[in-house]
């Protein structure tokens, strides 16, 4: 399935996210052995799948080309005793004028991050979106930033990178 999709660095917390529906999720990635993986275990609340991302065109983190499988409990919980490192995140779902937004708030050693991902239908509904102002800086193409780059990383590790864009820690 083709995925169009920006990613944000926010400024603060609008008003309303942390009342917003949210799930507590758990991603897994491997192999833990290169640099970039794009297979990830996923539990998203009580749902479970596998997922593996891969950019259309090279260098465009915008538009993917995504495959999920659905696991169950046990397929997870098979999956879980891999050595993949873990990324650990309460994830909202926001809305504000007509537009959905997944708000990342990381959790353990990735605290103080929070990133905003925006999916699209199209390219051209994507190219037409104008970010609002509590946005600070657009990510998508940042590869440090990506979720498999993430994993077993400290917020200490990014810090450098993120205060380049003029991010301060969030907490929430």
């Amino acid at each position: 399935m083709d995925e169009f999709e920006l990613t944000y660095l926010p400024k603060n917390l609008p008003s309303g996210v942390l009342s917003a529906p949210s799930k507590e999720m758990l991603d897994i990635y491997i192999p833990t052995n290169t640099d970039h993986p794009t297979l990830r275990i996923r539990k998203s609340g009580s749902k479970y799948e596998i997922t593996k991302k891969q950019p259309v065109k090279e260098g465009d983190a915008s538009h993917q080309i995504e495959t999920t499988i659905p696991l169950t409990t046990e397929e997870f919980t098979e999956f879980e005793q891999l050595p993949g490192k873990r990324v650990y995140k309460t994830r909202y779902f926001y809305e504000e004028k007509g537009v959905a937004y997944e708000i990342d708030v990381f959790q353990k050693e990735l605290k103080g991050l929070v990133l905003v991902d925006v999916e699209f239908k199209s390219a051209e509904e994507k190219a037409a979106f104008v970010a609002p102002e509590w946005i600070l800086a657009d990510v998508t193409q940042e590869k440090f930033i990506a979720g498999g780059m993430l994993r077993g990383k400290s917020y200490s590790d990014i810090e450098a990178k993120l205060n380049a864009f003029g991010f301060n820690k969030i907490e929430s």
